[in-house]
């Protein structure tokens, strides 16, 4: 089992979250993990991105070349169109469809569902809303995650370990949220495949 991921958004929207979770659940069913992330500018607004490669074999370099990257993981629109380039052939996006307005000239939004749409395996959710549903749009990213489940390879009950590790100085009631979050993109991915 590989999988070489790109994660992307801006800062704020819990990219690093993300990663940390996955990480945790690769780490435990025995795999290796390589890492990578570019958020120099990642006070809120400014993008965020994350090269994240599990296998069961060791790794030798924590970046994902172009045309490689089984999966693209963004909590923000336009940043999963940038890195599409980077997607293979039989790679998947899962990306939120609501946009982050940080620039002035933020694109039609419905010019870059349309670009994400051509990409033949694509999962497009409003995570906010679905956040939103299960208790705060701020688990957002949460809600992503689970979208993404299904293709991560691993099995969903170490993703809810790995949220609970994650979040556990938060307190109970962040970790059951994350969990309800993450119930909730893992289910809409699978009631839309």
């Amino acid at each position: 089992m590989k999988k070489d991921i790109i994660l992307a958004g801006v800062g704020g929207q819990g990219i690093i979250s993300i990663a940390s979770i996955i990480g945790f659940a690769a780490l435990e069913q025995g795999m290796f993990l390589k890492q990578s992330e570019v958020h120099g500018m990642s006070q809120r607004g400014g993008d965020v991105m994350s090269n994240l490669r599990i296998s069961k074999n060791e790794i030798a370099s924590d970046l994902i070349p172009f045309g490689k990257a089984d999966m693209i993981i963004s909590v923000e629109p336009l940043e999963s169109l940038r890195y599409l380039p980077y997607l293979s052939s039989e790679g998947w996006v899962i990306t939120n469809i609501r946009p982050f307005n940080n620039i002035p000239d933020y694109p039609d939004i419905d010019k870059i569902m349309d670009e994400i749409s051509k990409v033949p395996h694509h999962i497009a959710l409003d995570a906010e809303a679905i956040a939103k549903e299960a208790g705060s749009v701020k688990a957002a990213n949460t809600v992503i995650l689970g979208a993404a489940a299904p293709f991560l390879d691993m099995a969903y009950g170490k993703l809810e370990e790995a949220v609970k590790f994650i979040f556990r100085k938060k307190g109970e009631k962040i970790i059951e949220l994350n969990l309800r979050a993450l119930k909730a993109g893992y289910d809409f991915t699978n009631q839309h495949l």
